[in-house]
């Protein structure tokens, strides 16, 4: 009796990263079929038994957000009535974060909204990857693993062997400082901030750099995300200006959105490390691009929270 093994399904927003995770985890995906009806609604039905399992739904929220979003609510509602003893919704990218507060009078707060619409589809508890901001963990009422890329990151930019003497983690605004220190811990180097002046939700203006000198140095960005790249870009531009030698850009999420792929394309980048959290479309690649898989990271956690185990453990 098969029945209190887990079980990994997917939806249909990065089914390649899910297969990686059951690769990793020796099992093959779950049956699922996933279809839509000629007005756009989204049918689901699962295709085994699925009365008492552990199952772990793999979906990140990613573009087009809204229906990658409502295809996870639909197959955790699926779960839930098909008796599943435990759903645990594993979100490699979680869309609507950066809507996670009142900046203004009279806007919605979508990243509680999204995890109160999670809980009440049937979810026990949600394994993430990188939230915009750590803080997200308490819009839930439910237990939150919360897991970084950056132990997936930093061997890769080990694997480069820059001398610490060259090495400079930039962050690309003072709001990633505490993201800068945490590589800068782990790799070593200096450190150096862009101050960003934002001049509306879609346009960033880069002005001063604070800290290390870049003058013959190579300056790597680290990012959570890279969107519509202004961020990322504007960094660079900052580097480059200040003399930097070589210059790398790393975030968690290709978002890439609007004008992301030009602006990175006529950007001063060397290589631009991402992770597969979220599918690159063939259109969206290019050869500076070098995509880390975060499978086996996100197929450790699945296991640890299976077996009752740390996975804190994991950050150590």
């Amino acid at each position: 009796m098969n029945n209190h093994k887990l079980k990994v399904f997917s939806g249909r927003a990065n089914v390649p990263l899910a297969e990686k995770i059951a690769h990793c985890l020796g099992d093959p995906l779950g049956r699922l079929t996933l279809q839509n009806f000629p007005d756009g609604e989204v049918w689901c039905r699962i295709e085994e038994d699925v009365r008492g399992r552990d199952v772990f739904v793999v979906q990140p929220t990613c573009p087009p957000v809204n229906e990658s979003l409502m295809e996870l609510l639909i197959i955790l509602d699926s779960f839930k009535r098909a008796s599943a003893a435990r759903i645990t919704a594993v979100l490699p990218y979680y869309g609507y974060a950066r809507q996670d507060r009142k900046d203004v009078g009279r806007v919605p707060i979508t990243a509680k909204l999204v995890a109160d619409l999670l809980a009440s589809a049937g979810v026990s508890r949600v394994l993430a990857l990188d939230l915009h901001a750590a803080q997200i963990q308490g819009f839930f009422n439910i237990p939150v693993d919360h897991l970084h890329a950056s132990p997936v990151i930093c061997e890769h930019i080990r694997s480069l062997q820059i001398p610490q003497s060259d090495f400079v983690v930039l962050s690309p605004d003072e709001g990633s400082i505490k993201r800068g220190l945490a590589y800068q811990k782990r790799l070593g180097g200096a450190i150096a901030i862009v101050d960003k002046r934002r001049s509306s939700a879609t346009e960033t203006q880069q002005a001063n750099l604070i800290g290390a000198t870049l003058q013959g140095k190579v300056a790597v960005i680290f990012d959570d995300m890279i969107s519509t790249g202004g961020s990322v870009v504007g960094a660079a531009q900052v580097a480059r200006a200040n003399g930097a030698r070589e210059i790398l850009a790393c975030a968690t999420h290709a978002v890439l959105c609007g004008p992301a792929v030009e602006k990175l394309r006529d950007a001063p980048l060397r290589q631009i490390v991402v992770t597969d959290s979220i599918p690159i479309p063939p259109e969206k690649q290019m050869p500076r691009i070098k995509v880390l898989s975060v499978a086996p990271l996100l197929a450790d956690a699945i296991k640890r929270i299976h077996f009752n185990e740390s996975v804190s453990k994991l950050f150590e």
